[in-house]
């Protein structure tokens, strides 16, 4: 039997904080007839929060660090603000969406990182996917919306990775669903060039994924997220699309595709 469609779809940072970009890309979203899933973070509005409230934000390698103060923090502002002012948007657009963590119908497990260079704090890392509880939500026709909440099954929560979460979700609904995972950032795609925002590199595989790493085209952010790419792939997901917001308004808008 044929498998439905999903669309697993991660919304960056700048996405979020553009208030305008991000009610156009909501509209867009709840136009989708297939069955969705919405994945945010909200690193730049939890650092301002954290300002607000005296509360260090202390960075290693482009990581938050995330202790007691910042984890209390991280929660207020991915569970709380930015989740539920999503949510609420979807609502308007007659989109029945429910905002979760990864506690909510225990959906996504993660244990706090260990064996690390550093010590990030309660940093967690997935473990397990409840693909059959997600799959009961899409289908009654309820959209999923995570925040960069987990949970690790013993009462504690966990900061963990958007990306790194919509990996895991489209890699779990797999065995389900006709998985594609589409990463949305400000920019049309991954770029050959930073200074030039129409270089996109079309089509990027694990060869030439490998040859631009050396060259240092693509270095720093963008390394984790096409290694979480290239696992996905690997485990069953479908179609990897990487660009700006506009692509969910036309899927023939640039692009980077990834493949194995």
């Amino acid at each position: 039997m044929e498998k439905k469609k999903l669309t697993v779809i991660k919304i960056g940072g700048n996405v979020i904080d553009n208030q305008k970009v991000l009610t156009q890309f909501l509209q867009d979203f709840s136009k989708l007839e297939t069955p969705k899933i919405l994945v945010h973070g909200g690193g730049k509005a939890a650092t301002r929060l954290a300002g607000k409230l005296g509360v260090e934000s202390i960075m290693i390698e482009g990581r938050r660090v995330t202790n007691e103060e910042m984890l209390d923090v991280a929660i207020m502002t991915y569970a709380g603000l930015c989740n539920k002012k999503i949510v609420a948007q979807l609502q308007s657009s007659q989109t029945s969406a429910i905002g979760l963590t990864g506690a909510d119908g225990n959906s996504i497990v993660s244990k706090r990182r260990e064996n690390s260079t550093y010590d990030y704090g309660y940093v967690g890392d997935i473990i397990e996917i409840n693909s059959e509880w997600i799959k009961f939500l899409l289908d009654t026709d309820t959209i999923p919306v995570f925040c960069a909440i987990t949970h690790d099954k013993k009462g504690q929560l966990l900061n963990t990775n958007a990306d790194s979460i919509a990996q895991s979700l489209a890699v779990g609904l797999s065995a389900f669903y006709e998985t594609t995972l589409l990463y949305c950032f400000e920019k049309k795609g991954v770029l050959q060039d930073i200074e030039d925002e129409n270089s996109i590199i079309e089509t990027i595989n694990y060869s030439s994924y490998q040859q631009l790493k050396k060259d240092n085209i693509i270095h720093s952010g963008m390394i984790p997220k096409l290694d979480n790419c290239f696992e996905a792939l690997k485990q069953g997901v479908t179609n990897i699309i990487i660009s700006n917001p506009e692509i969910i308004n036309n899927f023939n808008h640039s692009h980077t595709c990834i493949t194995l």
